[in-house]
C-alpha cells in the first residue's frame, strides 16, 4: 500500500490532546501506522548519565502519533486535506491533493 503521508511532509493534529497542532513528519513507521512529528505529543524521558559529556535528567522528546490522527496540510491553500493517487504519463504514481487536485511533490 502506498503511504500517504511520508517523511517530511507538513501535517496537522485531527484529534486528541494537540488537535490543531501542526508539524513536520521526522519519521513514519509503516508497520505500526505511527509517525513522529516534530512539536507534537511531546513525552518526558528520566535518562541516566551516559559518561561525562551526557548528563542525566529529565528529557523532553516527541513520541509516536497514530496516522489516523494526522491529516496532510495541502502545500497550495495551507489547509487540510485528503490524499488522492494519480497515475501520470510516464506511469509514475503521484499523490495528489484531493481539495484542490494539485500533485504533492515529495
Amino acid at each position: 500500500m502506498a503511504a500517504r503521508i511520508r517523511k517530511g511532509d507538513r501535517v496537522e493534529v485531527i484529534s486528541g490532546a494537540d488537535k490543531g497542532k501542526r508539524g513536520e513528519v521526522l519519521s513514519v513507521a509503516p508497520k505500526d501506522d505511527r509517525a513522529v512529528v516534530q512539536g507534537v505529543n511531546i513525552a518526558k524521558r528520566h535518562t541516566k548519565p551516559a559518561g561525562m559529556n551526557q548528563p542525566g535528567g529529565i528529557v523532553s522528546r516527541e513520541a509516536s502519533i497514530h496516522l489516523s490522527n494526522l491529516m496532510l496540510v495541502d502545500p497550495a491553500s495551507e489547509k487540510r486535506t485528503r490524499v488522492g493517487f494519480r497515475v501520470l504519463e510516464g506511469g509514475r504514481k503521484v499523490r495528489v491533493a484531493k481539495a484542490t487536485g494539485q500533485v504533492i511533490e515529495s
